[in-house]
């Protein structure tokens, strides 16, 4: 390592110790981190970022905050003057909104220091079918340093929404989406990533051929951290057969020790509390893996406090039956972890490849 490189980086992790004791302080009362956090909705519109700030209060520690990176199409063939804001409001198509990243960059930026540092926004405005998409990544990271720490959450299998998206659909198996994690994994980018495990509706005894997929995609980049978001659930997409015992290998498998999994969304939380067998299964295999799993409220463009709490507090089963631990780990801890190495290294390359 070259020593202007060491103490550079050496700098940095001196900052990033004075920032985490300033932030202990900070977040002493606090419930949670939010890992999941959409600030604008399908036409992008939603909370201004000064007002979530105020909104996380002392109860949110620290957030990402991060776009939708789709656009919901307003086509007057298909709803006449009634304005769709959400993808299942019409037929419409969707497409891929880049802006998206700007305007999250922007808002940033016009924060005091000590609102920014309780924020870690995401590039998510590009096409994941896009060979490319690494490209964009890398522009917006030259053309704001200082403000991103990973990218996502962006979708490949999605329940209603793949099939909507204008110039063809994502795949797990695309070179595109290697490109992209193969960047993201060199600048030090955390992946937030969206995949069904199943199909909607599927057969029965019918191979989830997408988490087969998708742990070979995992497979082929071990120096990227990935999120897993929702463990693949969705309104409809439910678990597939043993899958928590498929998490379970998974999470033991030294070769995926960079894959993480958020809980956050309602529609995970009615799976995972659904029974009182599903809540001990599900925190037993939790409290097994304490260091991989984040919790989020995947909550779109909310006007209060309530939205996101309304989430946490969903899983109040489930934080009684994880050790206080292993429950700050996964509210508070593993965010921290996770988004402070992020912040070391992005800001590194940033200053090593941005002139």
């Amino acid at each position: 390592m070259h020593r202007r490189t060491g103490a550079l980086i050496g700098a940095l992790m001196l900052f990033a110790v004075r920032g985490s004791q300033a932030e202990e302080q900070r977040c002493a009362k606090a419930k949670y981190s939010d890992e999941h956090f959409h600030l604008t909705n399908y036409v992008q519109e939603g909370t201004r970022l000064q007002d979530y700030i105020g909104m996380m209060g002392t109860d949110v520690c620290r957030s990402t905050v991060f776009g939708i990176p789709l656009q919901q199409m307003w086509q007057f063939g298909n709803t006449g003057d009634f304005a769709p804001s959400y993808y299942l409001q019409t037929d419409a198509p969707l497409y891929y909104y880049s802006f998206t990243d700007a305007a999250i960059a922007m808002a940033y930026k016009s924060l005091p220091p000590e609102q920014q540092a309780r924020l870690d926004p995401m590039i998510t405005g590009f096409n994941p079918a896009d060979m490319y998409a690494a490209d964009h990544i890398k522009r917006v990271l030259t053309i704001f340093p200082g403000v991103f720490s990973g990218i996502g959450e962006f979708s490949i299998h999605k329940e209603f929404v793949s099939s909507k998206v204008a110039g063809g659909n994502a795949t797990l198996n695309d070179p595109a989406l290697d490109r992209i994690l193969d960047f993201a994994g060199n600048v030090g980018l955390v992946v937030i990533l969206h995949n069904d495990a199943d199909v909607p509706f599927p057969k029965p005894n019918q191979e989830p051929y997408q988490l087969k997929q998708l742990g070979e995609l995992f497979r082929r980049h071990p120096a990227t951290t990935i999120i897993w978001a929702h463990a693949g659930l969705g309104r409809i997409v439910r678990p597939v057969k043993e899958q928590l015992a498929i998490m379970d290998r998974a999470l033991g498998d030294p070769s995926l020790n960079h894959v993480y999994i958020d809980i956050s969304w309602d529609e995970t939380a009615k799976y995972i509390t659904a029974s009182p067998e599903a809540l001990d299964a599900t925190a037993a295999l939790i409290n097994k893996y304490p260091d991989r799993f984040l919790f989020g409220s995947d909550v779109v463009a909310p006007s209060s406090i309530e939205a996101p709490m309304k989430v946490y507090d969903l899983y109040g089963p489930l934080w009684q039956r994880l050790s206080p631990e292993v429950s700050h780990k996964v509210r508070l801890g593993n965010y921290e972890r996770l988004f402070d190495a992020a912040r070391i290294k992005v800001r590194a390359w940033e200053r090593a490849n941005v002139k």
